[in-house]
């Protein structure tokens, strides 16, 4: 259990701190991440790193796919977690 909490702490700093980062380049006018990478991470249970990061940094919270991709991938990625963590008591 204690394997899966962490994996999800990571995968979602990691998320928020690449939404930073994209911000951090989309201003200075450098090389941006693909937004493949960030609906990839999401689906990784990353996000509600990328929902912070998008708020946090004001990034890409105007595009649609963004604004109501990524809360419905959260939503589902809480469902997923809810049902992970109902299964781990019987693998103990």
């Amino acid at each position: 259990m204690e394997l899966i909490i962490t994996y999800y702490v990571i995968v979602n700093l990691f998320s928020c701190f690449l939404m930073g980062l994209d911000k951090r380049n989309a201003a200075l006018g450098q090389r941006r991440i693909k937004e493949r990478t960030f609906f990839l991470l999401c689906w990784m249970l990353g996000s509600m790193g990328a929902l912070f990061g998008m708020y946090i940094f004001r990034h890409k919270t105007k595009h649609c796919s963004f604004k109501y991709g990524i809360p419905i991938i959260f939503l589902i990625n809480i469902i997923t977690m809810i049902s992970i963590m109902h299964l781990m008591p019987q693998f103990s």
